[in-house]
């Protein structure tokens, strides 16, 4: 998990270097007044968001089903643990 979020925190922070980037080129707008720093973050949430739907896919998959293993175990420990008691 840790793996998956490090990956989408550097696709965040990639998304916001080359926007960064392309704004101060002059070729995206600057934003309103003061607000560049906050153009460029709500920018950077929508670029890198659909980048890490689709280029972190096998990642997000195997994560899921570490998951899923890890609760089936716990169910599977919860159950034994049930009967050992109205066994007793």
């Amino acid at each position: 998990m840790l793996r998956y979020t490090l990956m989408r925190l550097g696709i965040f922070a990639g998304s916001f270097l080359a926007l960064w980037g392309l704004v101060y080129a002059g070729i995206l707008p600057r934003g309103l007044g003061d607000s560049n720093l906050l153009w460029v973050l709500l920018l950077s949430v929508v670029v890198s968001a659909p980048l890490s739907f689709v280029l972190l896919r096998k990642e997000r998959d195997t994560m899921s089903a570490q998951i899923v293993e890890r609760v089936d175990r716990a169910k599977g420990r919860l159950d034994a643990n049930r009967s050992a008691e109205d066994a007793v």
